[in-house]
Formats: structure tokens, sequence, C-alpha cells
């Protein structure tokens, strides 16, 4: 069976639509069929351990022919060996129905999470978890008990072609135990669909939390965490519980029912042995296909939170699928120029009830090689202002287009090699510097230098144990704050790239980190790179050509640098205001729009 290794692309927000694991499992049922055909044969084949029985008893004991005792031995094995290979084809066929579901749809489920992740939600890389469910289940032996459970009407006909009592006794038990799996599904699906949802969302915190462990363990938040943790986590385990108890009882009563069937089962056969209606083979082989015909079931009740599991598994592939927002392909554009326009830009966001706009109709222009500052109170929209100009998030109105294209429908691999980001939130992947800079993709020696030169970071790698090969841990953990903030300038400036969007950049940087910044921003303009800078820093504005105030989603102010300034700075106190000290103290300019933060 062949395994994609790539993904298709779909419409913009369809996604692949609300039958996406059906979509994805479409491609090989063909394997279904033939799994289902191995069951079926396997199922008959089954039927060899009571015939044998059947002929050993009135057969061979009776003729006490040796050449018949041998030659029936050796067909019933013969026949268990077919069954053998059989089982062991079946397990393989369904190991590659679980490989290429997971080869379809974790690209889509991976690139959902962030997706959703970008929409404010939780989730991140639950589908992933969720696909793992669903090709446990796949791989297991409840989905092999489906399989068998159409062949239980073959053994129940063979009870009532022995004798039609017998017949009516495996038909009442297999009906007794359909009754019981319902019982068992009204009783347990709700419990265990609560206790999931509960579970995923106490990871998803958890996950939340160990992102925040620098500040977790130095303000002594452990304790208070570990407890909420330990609350949310036995409300889970209350529900398993429940829903275990329930499980379990209902598994000792299928198992009462099977076993007190298999009594009554050779107690009708010794019965109709006794009126010399049956033989005593036909009674042990009556026995033995109704504990087989009835197996598929008591085993598919066995493996019920399995299959509840898996159920909501699929329901949440499907959601995570849908939900999320496809771009579909695009022709690739020519390089840019770099001019950049927004027409009453309007940001909604998306899980907000209240509809409550973040941007209000934002509307400005920038030629190649202009410099924006965009400057503005905490919670004005300036983060969001920013990831609207990458095409990260989609304008709920209103257009944002680089030389003339829309951003969002862009195509993503081809628009990343024209921009550049450095986001608030700093991030580096698991990998070695260069390959960060590189943007994780083929290392580029020369483009990776140019790179940390244009950023003015390349001296301070050269420091680093290995240089451009030192390894930065998962989320640049092995890099201080300032190191990461210059290492994801390089990578916004890889590639030359013709529009740079650079949040808070110099949040963590000290004297000589801004002043290579404050350098970096000099050489873009002379390169006619378009670079729009989110800052409350006014040092930093020195270097920017206009500058826009952002207030509560609207842009107030917006032109020529030292007129916009003139208007929205004032100076500090000077050395007049302080008594007692014997210098001048230089007055310093301060924003009078507040100290930015996350929007």
């Amino acid at each position: 069976m062949h395994i994609p290794t790539t993904l298709q692309k779909t419409a913009p927000g369809a996604g692949p639509g609300p039958s996406a694991v059906a979509r994805a499992l479409a491609g090989c049922r063909r394997a279904f069929w033939a799994a289902g055909i191995f069951s079926f044969c396997e199922s008959l084949l089954m039927l060899t351990i009571p015939l044998y029985s059947f002929q050993m008893y009135d057969r061979v004991m009776t003729s006490r022919s040796g050449d018949t005792l041998l030659m029936l031995s050796v067909l019933a094995l013969g026949a268990l060996a077919v069954l053998a290979l059989l089982d062991g084809v079946r397990a393989q066929v369904l190991g590659r129905i679980g490989m290429w579901m997971e080869a379809r749809l974790a690209g889509d489920l991976f690139a959902a999470g962030i997706a959703n992740t970008m929409r404010g939600e939780e989730r991140g890389v639950q589908g992933l978890r969720d696909l793992s469910v669903l090709r446990g289940f796949v791989n297991g032996p409840g989905l092999v008990a489906l399989f068998d459970a159409p062949t239980v009407p073959v053994f129940i006909v063979a009870a009532f072609l022995i004798h039609p009592m017998l017949g009516v006794i495996a038909l009442s038990g297999a009906l007794l135990l359909i009754v019981l799996a319902w019982v068992n599904l009204k009783a347990t699906r709700p419990l265990l669909a609560a206790s999931g949802a509960a579970q995923i969302q106490a990871l998803n915190r958890a996950a939340a939390h160990t992102r925040n462990a620098d500040a977790i363990e130095a303000m002594g938040m452990m304790p208070i965490l570990k407890r909420r943790f330990e609350a949310t986590n036995a409300q889970v385990m209350g529900l398993q519980a429940v829903a275990a108890d329930r499980i379990g009882l209902m598994g000792s009563v299928t198992k009462l029912v099977r076993l007190a069937l298999q009594i009554m089962t050779m107690a009708a056969g010794c019965y109709l042995v006794i009126e010399q209606q049956i033989t005593g083979g036909m009674m042990i082989a009556a026995s033995i296909i109704t504990a087989r015909g009835l197996s598929p079931i008591e085993t598919a009740l066995g493996s019920w939170s399995g299959t509840i599991a898996a159920r909501e598994a699929w329901r949440s592939i499907n959601e995570v699928i849908a939900r999320s927002t496809f771009r579909e392909e695009a022709m690739a554009l020519p390089k840019p120029t770099g001019k950049l326009t927004l027409e009453k830009a309007t940001f909604v966001a998306p899980l907000d009830p209240h509809r409550r706009p973040i941007l209000k109709g934002v509307s400005f222009e920038l030629n190649p090689g202009e410099v924006l500052g965009i400057i503005g109170p905490t919670a004005a929209g300036k983060s969001t202002l920013a990831r609207l100009l990458v095409g990260s998030l989609p304008p709920y109105s209103g257009s944002v287009r680089l030389d003339g294209a829309e951003v969002y429908r862009w195509e993503r691999a081809h628009f990343g090699r024209h921009v550049g980001y450095l986001p608030q939130d700093v991030q580096l992947f698991a990998g070695t510097v260069a390959e960060n800079i590189a943007r994780m993709g083929e290392v580029e020696a020369e483009a990776v230098v140019a790179a940390a030169r244009f950023a003015g970071v390349h001296e301070l790698i050269l420091h680093l144990p290995q240089g451009y090969e030192t390894l930065v841990g998962e989320g640049g953990a092995m890099l201080s704050g300032g190191q990461r903030q210059r290492v994801a300038l390089a990578r916004a400036f890889y590639g030359n790239p013709k529009l740079i969007v650079l949040d808070e950049p110099n949040a963590n940087l000290d004297t000589a980190g801004e002043e290579a910044l404050m350098t970096a921003l000099t050489q873009a303009k002379e390169h006619g790179i378009t670079v729009v800078v989110v800052t409350h820093r006014p040092n930093l504005l020195q270097r920017v050509d206009k500058v826009a105030m952002l207030k509560d989603g609207l842009i107030e102010l917006i032109g020529l640098r030292n007129e916009v300034l003139a208007k929205v700075i004032r100076p500090t106190v000077t050395a007049a205001a302080f008594q007692g000290h014997g210098s001048v103290v230089t007055a310093m300019p301060v924003l009078v729009t507040g100290t930015g933060g996350p929007d």
C-alpha cells in the first residue's frame, strides 16, 4: 500500500470537509474490504475445532481408524495454519490502514493546530493526540471485533443446523448481549465523553504552564497551580472511575451471560443426546460454536472504552479540521517592491462572542524603503496589526496589500521569502543557530552570515560555544532572552525580504543590541526594505520616517516622525526639579501613550 507523503490543498475555510477522517480512509477502501474478507474466512476456519471435535467423537472413536484420525488431524492443522496466516495478514493490513490514515491527516492536523492556536483556541496539538487514539483503535482488538461481528449469524445458523433448540439458545444469547451493549453505550458514553473533554483541558493547561516555568518557579506559584491541576485531574478521574465501574459491571454481566449460555448449550445438548436427537460429538461442537459465535460481541464490550474514545477522536478530528482555514494554492506572484497599503482594515477576534473589533478601519500606505513606527498604549491593537501585515490573520473587512496583492491570500511559502517577522513573544526552534536563521530550511552559509551581519549579531554568534552550529534547545532555551531576540532578528532579515515587521524588537536588548538594531533599520532603509516597527521606546523612533499612534484600534495620528512626536511626547522633569543634586540632568523624552505591552 502506498503511503502519501504530501497533502492536498483545500479551499479556504472549508478544510477537507466535515468527514475528514472518512475522506482520508477512502483511499484504502480496498484494504478494508480485504480485512473484512480475511475476517470472514477466519471465522469460517474457526469452525475447524468444533468440526474436528465432532469427527473425533462420532467417527474416529467409533470406527477406531488410525488413518482417519491422521487425515483429519492433518487437515485440521492445515486449516489452523491458514487461519494463522490470514490473521497475520489482516493485522498487517490494519497496521497499513493506520499508517495511511496518519500520513493523510497528520500534516493537516499539525497545520490546523497552529491555525486554531492563532484563532485563540487552546486545543493546540490535541488533534494529533486524537489521531494517535484513532490509530490505536484501528490496530487494536476493538476494530477486529467489529469485523468479526457480521459472522455471528454464521455460527448461529450452524447451531440451528445441529438442532433448532441449540440455535434458539445461541440466538437468544446474541440478542441479550446486543441489548447489554446498548445499555453499556447509554450508561457510559456521556461519562467517557465528559472525562475526555476534561482531560484535554487539563493537559492543555498543563502544557501552557510548562511554557511559563520560570515565572512559576520564581514567584512560588507551583503549590497553587499543582492544587488546581490536581482538582481538575480528580474531576477527570472521578468521571473515569464511574465509567470504569459501569463498564466493569457490564463486563461481568456479559461474562456471566456467556458462561451461562455455554452451560445451557451443554445441558440442552446433553438432553438431546439422551433423547437420541443428536450425538455426543454434535453436543461438543454446538458448545464450541456458541462460544465462538458470541465471542466478537463479548470482545466488543470488553473494548468499549477504547471504542468510545476512538469515536470521540473521530468527531474531534473532523471538527478541528473543519474549523480550520486552509488556504488554497495560489499562483506565484512576482517579487514585490515593498509597497504596503492598508484600506479600512478591521479585525474581530473569531472567538469573541460579542464581536468587538480590535482594529477599526486602519488605513495607511508605505512606499518601498519607508520605515513606520507604531506607538500606542497597551491593548491598542498594535500586535494584532503586526499580524495582519504579515498575513497571519485575515482582516474581518478591508484589505492589507503588498504591491497590490492581498497578503493573507498570497501563497505562504512564496510570500514568506519576501517577508521578515519578529513577533513580540520570540520563539526559536530546536536546532542550530544557523538553521533558525535559515528558517529551518536548507542552510545556505553565505545567506545566513549575510543576515546575521545585517542584524549585527555575527560577532555574538561567533562567541557561542559552537558558533553557528550551536544548538539553541527547544524554544531557544539555551540562549538568553537578548540572544534569542537578536538571532530572531537575523531570521527576519534572512533572504533579502522586501517587508519587515518588528514587534517590540528591543524588548530584551542591551545597549549593544539596541545599537545593532538601529543600524539594521538604517541599512534596511538604504536597501529599499519597507519596515514597520512596533515600539514604545522613543530612541528607536529616531530611525523611522513616519509614526502612527494607535489607540483603541484606531489610528489617532499618522505622519512624519517629528510632526507626530511633537504632539505625543513631553520632556521629563529636569535637574531643577531635584533638590540636593549637584549636577544637571539632561531631559529625556517620554511617550505619553503608555508603556506598550501585549495587545
